[in-house]
């Protein structure tokens, strides 16, 4: 995107809104996290409060304790509770399909440090971005910023670009050095997003599919898998959706269908190893001429 690019244009306003309405739920669900709330009734309320301000999901609310890492959310009828453990959240708002993306660790298991790590990770990345800054550089800081705590970033996953309607899309931003990145440039919507975790630095899919998205709009026989798809295409488009979301009876059903298919695919939940801790920080930015604008602080 070239340095005549014009950051009042609509497209970038209805990205500062999105920033607008995650700035309000992220607060109001960092207040409602407490040992023995209620994993499906926080998602809820936000996924609710953010379509009461004017916006939508840009994906199912990530709640993940401990371990895992990205893309748990809850079941249709899951009665999970927060426990004393680390609870990454991670959220996402669109206003016509313009996005905005941020996460935020709550500690509830004594770890402070570790939340800190990866908190602070994002803030020195921030405050190097400018046009011309290559991811690598970025890279770079994120991972030696959390090894300065005693911990690793996880290396495989990453900061993305935010498309129109596309969640994730160029330019990565790695969480560690690597040997050529691209400069980013004015005009440009990223998101940057340590991970920070006392194990091995690299997480794992588990099991676990709770969020798909569409992966091709095919013709489907089935009426139920049919009015799915209708739906998806309709209300979701590109972007992923949650199981709970879907208005037809036995989703997991339609969607175990539509995966068969190759119309959606699943997300699986990520993991570091069994017994260790991730943590989470992540703004949106705006490339500006002079720096960047962070929509989402």
């Amino acid at each position: 995107m070239s340095t005549d690019v014009d950051l009042e244009d609509e497209q970038y306003e209805k990205h500062r809104e999105a920033g607008e309405i995650l700035q309000t739920v992220r607060a109001e669900a960092v207040e409602r996290i407490e040992v023995g709330a209620s994993h499906l009734e926080l998602v809820e309320h936000v996924e609710s409060r953010i379509r009461e301000l004017g916006g939508e999901p840009a994906f199912p609310m990530n709640v993940c304790v401990d371990e895992e890492a990205a893309h748990g959310t809850p079941s249709i009828d899951d009665d999970s509770t927060f426990g004393e453990e680390m609870i990454n959240i991670d959220i996402g708002v669109h206003v016509d399909g313009w996005i905005a993306d941020a996460a935020i660790t709550v500690d509830l298991s004594g770890n402070d440090e570790l939340a800190e790590a990866s908190a602070e990770a994002l803030d020195a990345a921030i405050e190097m971005v400018e046009p011309g800054i290559d991811t690598s550089v970025l890279g770079d800081v994120i991972g030696r910023t959390i090894e300065g705590y005693g911990y690793q970033p996880v290396v495989n996953l990453t900061g993305h670009g935010l498309g129109h309607y596309e969640q994730h899309t160029s330019p990565n931003i790695p969480n560690k050095k690597i040997p050529e990145g691209v400069e980013l440039e004015v005009g440009d919507v990223v998101a940057i997003e340590p991970f920070a975790t006392d194990g091995r630095g690299r997480v794992g899919e588990g099991n676990a599919e709770q969020i798909f998205a569409l992966e091709n709009d095919s013709s489907v026989r089935n009426r139920k898998a049919r009015e799915a798809l209708d739906q998806i295409t309709e209300d979701f488009r590109t972007l992923p959706f949650a199981t709970r979301w879907l208005d037809v009876d036995r989703p997991e059903m339609t969607l175990r269908r539509l995966k068969q298919r190759d119309i959606v695919h699943g997300y699986p939940i990520l993991k570091e190893q069994k017994g260790s801790l991730v943590s989470q920080k992540e703004h949106t930015l705006v490339i500006t001429e002079d720096g960047c604008e962070v929509i989402t602080r």
